[in-house]
């Protein structure tokens, strides 16, 4: 853990980003320039981004969260505390830098573009479980409304079944189970824009 890492984790998640939307500026230096920089740092090596220096890509994100939205509300401000702040960081970070290389690809070739859309597409439900800690999923999944939807996508995603497997365990036909399976994945969806992770 650097010095950095230390100073800062004597703050709680909510101090942290009350002081970055207050711009307080040597509380954005330290969480966002030191404490997070390996972060930010292992996202730059090993995602595309359009940046020629990690400080480069720090300020796209700080930039890309601060910016508000057309309601007026930044995407910090839209953070709601349902994963940590770091994770959210990364989550966001990530889908920013895969929105960059979507755009790069589809610039070079609409062909090429349509090839990779599948496999890139950073709103799939596997994508994000990829990425979300197990603690925050738990989390999140019981924020969800519908517990019986919770249940399908903790089943099918995060103990990794398969669609027949899930059906089955939830007592559910297949055409019952692919129409739920829908419409928990849009409630999950919402839920992880409302918390601007996607």
């Amino acid at each position: 853990m650097t010095s950095a890492e230390i100073e800062a984790s004597v703050f709680t998640d909510r101090e942290i980003v009350q002081a970055i939307l207050d711009r307080d500026v040597s509380a954005t230096k330290l969480f966002f320039y030191k404490a997070y920089y390996p972060l930010f740092k292992s996202l730059y090596d090993n995602y595309y981004t359009d940046c020629e220096t990690c400080i480069e890509f720090i300020n796209s994100i700080y930039v890309l969260i601060m910016t508000p939205d057309q309601s007026g509300r930044s995407h910090l401000e839209s953070f709601q505390f349902r994963c940590s702040f770091g994770q959210w960081l990364k989550i966001v970070s990530i889908n920013y830098c895969r929105k960059l290389f979507t755009k790069k690809e589809k610039a070079i070739t609409t062909d090429k573009y349509n090839s990779l859309s599948d496999r890139n597409q950073a709103t799939s439900v596997s994508f994000i479980f990829d990425l979300i800690e197990q603690n925050d999923m738990a989390i999140i999944l019981k924020s969800m409304p519908n517990q019986r939807y919770s249940q399908l996508i903790h089943y099918r995603y995060v103990e990794g079944n398969s669609n027949e497997a899930t059906a089955e365990i939830l007592g559910m036909t297949m055409d019952n189970y692919y129409n739920k399976h829908r419409l928990a994945k849009m409630q999950l969806m919402s839920i992880l824009r409302k918390e601007g992770l996607i």
